[in-house]
């Protein structure tokens, strides 16, 4: 007797792909909404090409648009060690007391008690290691450490980015209305808004709800098993001011429709949504994952960048608009060489 047939979309080994590395955009357009945009009717399983700074006229008056506003700041951390060798310290999380967790290079040669100078009057002493495999770290610096990191950090760009950080970046791997640094990544759905395109959606009576999702490192970190019911997802700090919670009920009392931008967005509606529960002004860490089959809560139509093979990203844009229909989509995304990735174009899915 042959065994039953496991559907497509249920094992992470589903979603692998081939990507040129071409495709791969290692700097962002001229102009942040000249990205181009692909957009797919969930209903119809159309596939539409188009330019970002059309998201105006596809948005509906009444409908909310809700913004992550988290702030990418300067968590990477190059000096030496005590034999002159390189060494690389990525910040994840503060702790207190100057005492941070955080993902350090080489792992086996930092071990505790080990010191990484990055300047001369900035040190990172290596304390224990975490359960997960990440550090605890204490961070020496003459004055305030934040302002030694602000100094002599760079911006974590993403690993798939060969090359180092610029000046541009600081900007350009940021979006227009960032507010509260804590990110190692960029909400970079977020990454095709200009100003002028925000301004004119609040024109046209489109309503702008802000949430707060830092975004952690284990973003990029690669799925390792092929049953997503054995992943552990990585905790994230978020936050809904009472503000966004009382737009979105209000929206939806009205009939209109939640558009998520991204999936930091969609993470953090959803974790406070899920189940149907009324949604609240909150805050607290999650570790939701999104996998097919998903009955979405809140998010009624998500904007998104084109994500990695077997991560955890796609597989939510996958339980959002069915894995044959993301799969096809991906396809003619390489087909018609879009951009991918953190500076590459973006999909809407509606």
């Amino acid at each position: 007797m042959s065994s039953p047939r496991i559907a497509d979309g249920t094992r992470v080994s589903d979603y692998d792909f081939a990507l040129p590395e071409s495709l791969i955009a290692q700097q962002p357009v001229a102009h942040r909404d000249g990205s181009r945009l692909l957009v797919i009717d969930r209903n119809s399983g159309t596939i539409e090409h188009r330019h970002f700074r059309d998201v105006v006229d596809m948005i509906p008056a009444g409908d909310a648009l809700v913004l992550n506003t988290t702030k990418v700041f300067r968590a990477r951390l190059l000096g030496t060690r005590p034999s002159g060798a390189p060494a690389e310290v990525l910040l994840l999380k503060a702790l207190g007391d100057d005492v941070w967790e955080a993902m350090v290079q080489p792992g086996a040669k930092l071990q505790s008690g080990k010191m990484v100078t990055v300047a001369h009057d900035f040190h990172v002493e290596m304390l224990d290691a975490s359960e997960r495999g990440t550090k605890f770290v204490k961070l020496h610096a003459t004055g305030l450490t934040g302002d030694a990191i602000e100094r002599h950090g760079h911006i974590p760009l993403p690993p798939y980015m060969t090359r180092s950080d610029t000046t541009d970046d600081a900007t350009r791997y940021q979006t227009v209305y960032a507010q509260q640094a804590g990110s190692v990544a960029a909400p970079t759905a977020g990454l095709h808004f200009t100003d002028d395109l925000l301004l004119a959606l609040e024109a046209k009576g489109v309503r702008r709800a802000d949430v707060l999702l830092h975004v952690g490192a284990g973003t990029f970190r690669p799925i390792s098993v092929d049953d997503p019911r054995e992943h552990v997802m990585h905790e994230e700090w978020y936050q809904i001011p009472d503000a966004t919670a009382a737009t979105i009920t209000s929206v939806k009392a009205r009939g209109h429709a939640v558009w998520a931008v991204g999936t930091t967005s969609t993470r953090t509606l959803e974790s406070a949504g899920a189940g149907g529960r009324v949604i609240v002004g909150c805050e607290g860490d999650t570790s939701i994952f999104i996998y097919p089959p998903y009955q979405f809560a809140v998010v009624d139509h998500l904007l998104t960048n084109f994500h990695l093979p077997k991560s955890t990203l796609v597989m939510l844009v996958a339980a959002f608009a069915g894995y044959d229909l993301t799969m096809r989509a991906y396809r003619e995304a390489i087909a018609r060489e879009y951009r991918f990735y953190s500076y590459g174009d973006a999909m809407l899915l509606i």
